[in-house]
């Protein structure tokens, strides 16, 4: 399939740069597949709309402060820290990336400094600081997506706000460089009141680049995903295993936790079963063998995000189901609103 065929036109009004005043308040579009049926609701309906029996697996993975703003040269500069190579060593994406020579030194908010000591493609470099990792991210800012526009001076008056909204209630275990979305919508009493009716068990992808890297090849078959670590306890999957023996609908809650589920469905069977990396792109064709039902946001055209609902609710019932959604002036992508798929 093309990547053209994933495109449609958003009015960029509709881009959320703040999420809703209470997270529960965000609206809710469920797509009911079988029927064709498409109604509207507030995220805190979610508990009345699923059936009995169904159970929710979600990812607690804990978004880190990885954006850093600071200067090179006494001009402003910022980096998007991508990886921990261990001793000080960080990986980064950086702009402006011609500041970021290699030799140049980057001084972050906070006072760490960082030594460019190696370049890449797209502003990718290697930077050697004057601290550890854990130590460097502590006056670091949210990692939102750039189309949120959280410029500096903006994104310094609003850090407080924007570590705690860009995080989901749940999370746990720190190590994501973006946030999986679709949880930001649940508040403690919403997970009370599933928690009568419905098992919630929980997974852990650290959301890295793949989630977000742009496509660049036509042929969405010639795109590849980037690696990324998914962590299932052995509780979690025995229990996954009995409530789907039981029948029971597996509602996952973001893209994340779909990638997750469907790559431990096809671990070889001598492969590690509670912590394993996955590349897994899923694209249009693709079989589901766990997940039943999808909670996801509304994502970008000629996304790797878009073509995963794409693949689970069929491509042109999402195409209807996004212009509804611009009609009926809904909020998009990471701040946004929400869609079930069942």
């Amino acid at each position: 399939m093309k990547l053209s065929e994933f495109d449609f036109e958003l009015p960029p009004e509709l881009i959320a740069r703040f999420p809703a005043e209470r997270r529960d308040n965000s609206r809710l579009m469920y797509l009911q597949r079988a029927a064709g049926r498409i109604s509207h609701h507030r995220f805190s309906d979610l508990p009345d709309l699923l059936a009995a029996g169904d159970f929710l697996v979600m990812n607690n993975s804990r978004v880190v402060p990885a954006r850093l703003l600071g200067q090179v040269d006494g001009r402003p500069a910022e980096m998007l820290v991508v990886s921990d190579l261990g001793k000080g060593r960080l990986e980064a994406l950086c702009r402006p990336a011609a500041r970021f020579r290699t030799g140049a030194e980057f001084v972050a908010d906070g006072g760490a400094r960082g030594v460019v000591t190696a370049g890449g493609g797209r502003g990718r470099r290697r930077l050697r600081f004057d601290r550890d990792y854990a130590r460097v991210l502590e006056h670091g800012y949210a990692p939102l997506p750039p189309y949120i526009k959280r410029r500096a001076e903006e994104a310094v008056a609003r850090r407080c706000f924007d570590l705690e909204r860009y995080q989901t209630v749940y999370a746990r275990d720190p190590g994501s460089i973006a946030a999986p979305t679709a949880g930001l919508h649940f508040t403690p009493q919403v997970l009370e009141r599933l928690r009568r009716d419905h098992d919630i068990l929980e997974l852990t992808l650290e959301v890295g680049e793949a989630t977000f890297q742009t496509i660049a090849t036509e042929e969405i078959a010639d795109h590849r995903m980037g690696r990324e670590r998914i962590r299932i306890p052995a509780a979690t999957a025995r229990r996954i295993a009995e409530l789907k023996g039981e029948g029971r609908a597996l509602l996952a809650v973001g893209t994340t936790s779909v990638r997750s589920l469907e790559t431990y469905a096809r671990l070889d069977a001598g492969a590690p079963r509670g912590e394993f990396d996955s590349e897994i792109f899923i694209t249009p064709g693709f079989r589901f063998r766990l997940v039943d039902k999808l909670l996801t946001n509304f994502h970008l055209p000629r996304s790797s995000l878009f073509i995963l609902a794409s693949a689970f609710a069929g491509l042109e019932v999402m195409k209807e189901a996004y212009h509804i959604a611009i009609a009926e002036k809904y909020r998009f992508f990471s701040y946004g609103d929400a869609m079930l798929i069942a």
